[in-house]
């Protein structure tokens, strides 16, 4: 059976939180002073500082903060434009940190809880269009000579911020300090021109990096503003601020709000959009007790939630610390590029300095201007900017875009490795597997003791576990009416590869595979028929051998394809798992032979072995697990990838990038990414240092050119930045739609009408998998024909789903013909709940329930949006009662 048990889900809850990612500073207190004085709460302020452009701002940042008095930490995160402060706001005040840095000209506000970056102006500052004014008007100078003066004049007008920045670094040869210098230089030597032109382009070229930099971060900004400021109480109706809401509270989240904190249902039941979180387009059903995450929205139904934790420490505030995290810290590229910078403005400006000097001593040069220009050219290119920025605004692209399609990437260095990966390592249950196992069989062996004892004994162990096993074996006690007592269960033990333990009542019970009998001294054991491929677990009993059992597990939707598409890509893709030979077998045979390794029956020590032999023998490794048995071989690979919210807390704290959702189809889109990103650092590098070179080698073939010099450096900067933003981008199409062909919203059909049968099956006392059943069947294939393709006028006839409802007096929805569409149209259940029959007729180009007759209204999977075709309430109910319509039949993608 091979499996790596997890602990309880309320201890792996807590791990999660306390160890994953430290708690936010609000949450924290330490000491203010020194030998345990009056202790200080620690706070974080989020800032949004323009004046941020590159690297050379941060060590003036950090030098302006860290000498406040209660202030901790600061950290600057350039291509975002954001410093974080942790300080004692009983010390030091938001407005006078602000007050600070505005006074060295850098133009910081704070962000507010809850809010996006809204710093950033549209529009330039009153500097950029002076400057750009006067030197406009100057052009004039040929027809009315004294307006020369207005070149002169406007780089006076656009200077004073850079020489506010300038004077608060102090003698740091920054990108501020290189320009005033040059300004200063073209000035004296009486080009004019040039000096209001070096001013107006530097300015204007860092109000559009800037409004570059926002867009990029826009996904980093949007986290935190998916939140909720203020909730209401389910059981008094009171809005509160949803900071001041406490573990165990009761909120309620009307159709079309988005869940303030994580928790549990407690009442109600509603489909929710977890895409935010995920990158799944479809919705979700909910019912109690299912678990909810901030940030997600509430589509379509009233839902009462239990918080399970505090508003700081929620899945998305998480999320936003980890990537803020990974944003800070700094990939072997960009430790190399930085290293290089250090040495490389010294130089330059050495260079710059010799240039203007040494000719004309040496040969008595007439040409003066021509030196001192060129050596002012040189000077300008002094500024790194473009190549210290080069690898970072790459980073920060892709791990947006990681985390918008549900990939926490834990920083750049992974993302490198991400690029280079050559071999690929699977865990079986819970990776490829879905991990929802069913018992094929249940024996007593030698009828030492009955059934119902066995089942007991089983399911009360098995219950302090939360290994998807164990879910199977306490639900089938269950099934015999047998129900668990965990508190009689003492000395409970999990074996990582092997098994569990406890004793009750003074017997020592061992449950586990082949490896936990010599565990348990019981060396003897039934020869089970595994022909099918199943999972076989024993129960030994004081050392003897009382009872065996047989699980079936099947491989998860999309599993096969990940690994057809890794291939594709040059990946080789192996299997490891602690399961029997044929319970890996039968997958393999489900996936159709993708696999080209399968290594079973290994200990955790076993898997980190072939890790690291995959890793001399191939080259770089990336190994994707879920349960505590796959930590270590996490830890060991060069990427480690666990399975999420799914996973156990040591796989997720081990592990080097965290998939928030099950779709397995997020490994090759990650290392896809991770190849790009790559791709993108390298283009990036070669056009910054090519565009200096350019230029440099314009001045001494032709003539140096001040404001051309300038023109490259601040050019390249934007250009730097606007490459590194197509990495937010699908590749080869804006949409989400896979590579395949199919939309990602038709694959989303079918399996929101399956969970949707699930539920209604659940509450109406149906069959659940039944209902699964017929909805994957039959709406796999519709959901696959849903959706219209651009290419294709509304009106043109070919088929489509479409959900006939012919009355609304039915008792409960039922599912026939081609599949379960119940509640398609569940955002105005009142119309809509009667039974429905899918088929497959022409499209119907009005909307979701655009019906054509009065009382036939019909859902059609073409479109978002619900409405009907006949009259009265069934049209307006879904609007007028203020709900938001969950037909996510069609939409296209997004």
């Amino acid at each position: 059976m091979g499996r790596g048990e997890r602990p309880a889900k309320a201890s792996e809850s807590a791990e999660v939180e306390e160890r994953l990612l430290p708690p936010p500073a609000a949450a924290r207190s330490g000491d203010a002073g020194a030998g345990g004085g009056r202790r200080g709460r620690w706070e974080k302020t989020y800032l949004d500082v323009l004046g941020v452009c590159c690297s050379a701002e941060v060590a003036l940042v950090e030098r302006l903060l860290k000498r406040i008095d209660g202030v901790r930490a600061v950290s600057v995160v350039v291509p975002s434009r954001t410093v974080v402060v942790e300080h004692d706001p009983a010390a030091v005040s938001q407005s006078h940190i602000v007050k600070v840095l505005n006074k060295a000209g850098l133009e910081a506000s704070v962000r507010a809880y809850g809010s996006s970056s809204g710093g950033v102006a549209r529009w330039p500052s009153p500097y950029v269009v002076a400057s750009g004014a006067l030197l406009l008007a100057s052009l004039l100078a040929p027809l009315l000579p004294p307006l020369r003066w207005l070149a002169l004049a406007a780089a006076c007008a656009g200077a004073p911020p850079m020489l506010l920045r300038a004077l608060a670094a102090g003698l740091a040869l920054d990108i501020n300090a290189l320009m005033l210098v040059a300004v200063a230089g073209a000035a004296a030597l009486g080009d004019y021109a040039e000096a209001g032109a070096i001013v107006f382009l530097f300015t204007a070229a860092e109000w559009l990096e800037t409004l570059a930099c926002t867009k990029a971060s826009a996904g980093m900004s949007s986290l935190m503003s998916m939140v909720p400021p203020r909730v209401v109480l389910a059981e008094t109706g009171e809005v509160v601020s949803v900071r001041d809401v406490g573990v165990g509270t009761v909120v309620a989240v009307r159709a079309g709000e988005v869940v303030p904190v994580d928790g549990v249902v407690v009442d109600g039941q509603s489909e929710v959009d977890e895409s935010s979180l995920t990158g799944e387009s479809f919705p979700v059903p909910k019912l109690p007790p299912s678990e909810v995450w901030a940030g997600t929205m509430n589509l379509d139904g009233y839902i009462a939630v239990r918080t399970t934790a505090l508003a700081d420490n929620s899945t998305v505030a998480r999320m936003q610390r980890l990537v803020e995290a990974a944003q800070n810290s700094r990939s072997k590229t960009q430790r190399l590029v930085d290293s290089c910078a250090k040495y490389y403005t010294p130089a330059v400006v050495v260079l710059a300095a010799s240039v203007a000097l040494v000719p004309p001593l040496l040969s008595r040069a007439q040409d003066l201007k021509r030196w001192f220009q060129l050596a002012l050219v040189v000077l300008v290119s002094a500024c790194p900017c473009a190549l210290v920025l080069s690898t970072p605004i790459a980073t920060f692209c892709a791990l947006l875009r990681a985390a918008r399609m549900g990939v926490l990437i834990k920083g750049g260095d992974v993302l490198e490795s991400l690029g280079e990966i050559r071999v690929a390592a699977f865990d079986k249950t819970g990776t490829i597997t879905k991990g929802e196992f069913s018992i094929d069989g249940f024996h007593v062996v030698g009828d030492k003791v009955d059934m119902s004892q066995l089942l007991y004994w089983v399911s009360s162990i098995e219950s302090k576990s939360s290994h998807p096993m164990a879910t199977a074996l306490v639900e089938y006690s269950q099934s015999k009416s047998i129900q668990p007592k965990p508190e009689n269960v003492t000395e409970f033990r999990i074996y990582p590869g092997e098994g569990i333990s406890g004793a009750i009542n003074g017997r020592q019970i061992f449950i586990g595979n082949r490896r936990i009998m010599a565990r348990s001294s019981c060396y003897t054991g039934p020869e089970m028929d595994d022909h099918k491929g199943a999972s076989i677990g024993y129960v030994i009993v004081n050392g003897d051998l009382v009872g065996a059992f047989s699980l079936s597990d099947d491989c998860r939707t999309g599993a096969a394809e990940a690994i057809r598409e890794l291939r594709s890509m040059g990946i080789k893709s192996v299997m490891l798992t602690g399961d029997s030979r044929a319970a890996a077998t039968r997958a393999q045979q489900q996936l159709g032979g993708v696999l080209e390794e399968l290594h079973s029956e290994l200990l955790p020590a076993d898997k980190v072995g072939l890790v690291g032999d995959l890793k001399v023998r191939v080259g770089p490794t990336l190994m994707v697990g879920d349960g505590m048995n796959d930590a270590p071989a996490l830890a060991m690979a060069d990427v480690g990838i666990s399975m999420g919210l799914s996973g156990s807390a040591a796989a997720m704290e081990t592990s080097h990038a965290t998939l928030m959702s099950s779709n397995i189809l997020r490994v090759p889109a990650a290392v896809a990414l991770g190849r790009r990103t790559r791709a993108t650092i390298a283009a990036n590098v070669v056009v910054s240092v090519g565009a200096k070179a350019a230029v440099l080698a314009m001045a001494v073939a032709w003539r140096p050119v001040l404001w051309a010099a300038v023109l490259a450096d601040v050019g390249t900067c934007l250009l730097v930045v606007l490459h590194s933003m197509l990495l937010l981008r699908e590749p080869g199409t804006g949409s989400w739609r896979r590579r395949g062909g199919e939309p990602e919203a038709c694959r989303a059909t079918a399996r929101s009408l399956a969970m949707r049968s699930q539920l209604d099956g659940a509450l109406n006392g149906g069959s659940a998998a039944e209902s699964a059943q017929q909805g994957s069947g039959g709406g796999s294939k519709a959901g696959c024909r849903c959706c219209q393709k651009p290419s294709e006028p509304f009106e043109q006839e070919h088929s489509a789903v479409v959900i006939d409802i012919p009355s609304a007096d039915a008792e409960h929805p039922r599912a026939t013909a081609k599949g379960d569409a119940t509640g398609c149209c569940s955002a105005a259940r009142e119309a809509c709940a009667a039974p429905t029959t899918v088929t497959s007729v022409d499209c119907a180009p009005r909307g979701c329930c655009g019906g054509k007759g009065k009382g036939d209204g019909r859902v059609s999977a073409r479109t978002s949006c619900c409405s009907n075709g006949g009259g009265g309430a069934a049209r307006d109910s879904p609007k007028k009662a203020g709900k938001r319509c969950n037909a996510r039949c069609c939409s296209s993608g997004k």
